[in-house]
């Protein structure tokens, strides 16, 4: 959508595209005049492309006159997510690993710079909210999720500086990695290891281990699972010491 985004004008079917993803970053809705400005659209053709979304259920106006996303497209967008192969396979592998460590738990894919992640899943107690979310992203660098996919894509300093090209490598905390040195120097320790760990380097206060998910090649990871600890409760050197066990849980066997 980003592409869309850049373009000067929009028409037709990339208006209402554009109109669309706008709604999903706006959950307690959004005024016709704020639509037509972040997409930088006369309010007529915003307001057509708005009653076409209504029409098809893709979007709804409450009593105060914003809009929201429609019931049927978050119907069938959680019917898409939950029929997905990998997300049915790999929740049994969260449910273990959430009840062994008590913290929140995470599937997810590499997609450019990012990590998009496809399941998550919260303990029942002490849960504390963290910034991701299904669907949602996070930099690649600076995750346990996206540094052990990395690791596999990338397997080379070539390759590193091929993949950060001309952008900054963002800095979520002072923890993060900021050069394709540092990447490089990281995924070589990955692969030597056979995990990845984010000493809080996302987040404050957070950190993680992941390993690879092979749900659907015996040797190209299909994802990365991850255990992400509180760091006050669940130290680093807590969860690496468990890998074995965590290991044994995403590869499908009993840990003990």
């Amino acid at each position: 959508m980003s592409d869309l985004m850049d373009e000067p004008k929009l028409v037709g079917s990339d208006r209402v595209l554009a109109v669309l993803a706008e709604l999903a970053r706006h959950p307690d809705g959004i005024g016709l005049e704020e639509m037509a400005r972040a997409v930088d659209s006369p309010k007529p053709t915003v307001h057509r492309a708005l009653a076409a979304l209504r029409r098809a259920g893709f979007a709804a106006q409450h009593g105060h006159g914003r809009y929201v996303l429609g019931d049927e497209f978050l119907r069938m967008a959680f019917a898409h997510h939950e029929a997905r192969p990998d997300h049915v396979r790999v929740m049994p592998i969260l449910k273990a690993l959430c009840d062994r460590h008590g913290e929140t738990v995470h599937y997810a894919v590499l997609d450019g710079p990012s990590v998009v992640y496809r399941s998550k899943l919260d303990p029942e107690s002490g849960a504390v909210r963290l910034t991701s979310v299904v669907g949602g992203r996070n930099p690649a660098h600076c995750t346990a999720v996206g540094k052990m996919l990395l690791a596999h894509a990338l397997p080379d300093a070539q390759a590193v500086r091929a993949w950060v090209g001309d952008r900054e490598l963002k800095r979520p905390t002072e923890r993060s990695i900021g050069t394709v040195e540092e990447l490089h120097a990281e995924l070589v320790r990955i692969r030597e290891q056979g995990y990845a760990a984010d000493d809080q380097e996302n987040e404050p206060g957070v950190n993680c281990v992941a390993v690879p998910a092979y749900l659907n090649s015996p040797t190209t990871p299909s994802g990365a699972i991850s255990v992400s600890g509180l760091a006050y409760r669940t130290p680093l050197g807590k969860l690496v010491a468990d890998l074995p066990a965590i290991r044994a849980i995403v590869s499908g066997e009993d840990p003990w």
